[in-house]
């Protein structure tokens, strides 16, 4: 097993895979002269902590509706984190109430004739997955030097489909025959292998529409594949082997993992190459995880 560990990557106050997909958005939300990002997330969202953070050294204001899940100490620390970092937070409890309440958001966050940059949870539209279409030619460029062999799987936690979906096309572009195992970690929206390629695919039309000259990829459900026994009863909920792999990281690696996304991924990593699932391929696991 290979780690590719993205805690470390962003130099603000928050790191991680939510920094790639920024990178890409916060310059759309400027050039489009919005003055306010409005998104959503649950209440430990580290998705908006890092947009909240990263937009305010742009000049943008963000706003978030929040939606309950289980609360530890880990979301303890994210609300304190969130409540200091100067969005605006709009507590919702259900997946219901927000939906609902969207249109009075934007309204609210217009200003002027200038509306709000609203982005879906975790960032993961067609612009914001390029970052990760940017993250699997980086790994590529890795395999080229020699740092690992080419892998047969990268395994990475989705929740919102947008990590995953970017590197099954980078992937592919790079010219790696590696495929995405995405360890399904929320059960509030579709994320399953079609999904995720439609995403891939429309990300893929993005760069095309905007001037890449790049070749048809062809991906396929075989390309990304969702797994979801390691999600547990839901979104944000604990689970018994995702507290022992967790443990495991730590003890063994010094590897700093959470609850929600990435002890789930490992827990499945760990249960699916102690069946035999990867065979004798090389595999890496993403770290998304990126506190500061």
């Amino acid at each position: 097993m290979w780690l590719k560990d993205e805690s470390g990557y962003g130099g603000g106050g928050w790191g991680g895979n939510k920094v790639r997909k920024l990178e890409w958005l916060l310059p759309e939300a400027r050039s489009r002269g919005a003055r306010t990002i409005l998104s959503v997330g649950g209440l430990g969202t580290n998705w908006g902590l890092a947009a909240a953070l990263y937009a305010r050294e742009q000049g943008l204001d963000v706003a978030l509706a929040l939606v309950d899940h289980p609360v530890d100490d880990h979301v303890r620390a994210q609300l304190r984190r969130l409540r200091s970092s100067g969005a605006a937070l709009h507590f919702l409890h259900t997946k219901t109430r927000l939906i609902l309440a969207v249109p009075w958001l934007v309204a609210r966050y217009t200003r002027g004739l200038t509306l709000p940059y609203v982005l879906p949870a975790g960032g993961s539209s067609p612009l914001g997955t390029l970052g990760y279409v940017e993250c699997a030619l980086e790994l590529a460029g890795q395999v080229r030097q020699g740092l690992l062999p080419e892998p047969g799987w990268i395994v990475t936690p989705v929740g919102s489909g947008g990590t995953a979906a970017g590197l099954a096309l980078g992937l592919r572009l790079a010219g790696l025959r590696t495929r995405v195992l995405g360890v399904v970690v929320n059960d509030t929206l579709r994320l399953d292998g079609a999904t995720l390629v439609a995403l891939a695919g429309k990300a893929h039309a993005l760069l095309r529409a905007r001037g890449a000259d790049l070749p048809e990829v062809g991906l396929g459900p075989h390309d990304v594949v969702a797994e979801y026994r390691w999600l547990g009863p839901g979104y944000a909920h604990p689970t018994g082997p995702g507290e022992q792999a967790l443990d495991r990281a730590s003890s063994r690696a010094g590897l700093e993992l959470e609850r929600t996304y990435t002890a789930k991924a490992f827990a499945a990593l760990i249960g699916l190459d102690s069946a035999g699932y990867f065979g004798n391929a090389p595999v890496v696991f993403l770290n998304t995880f990126g506190p500061r």
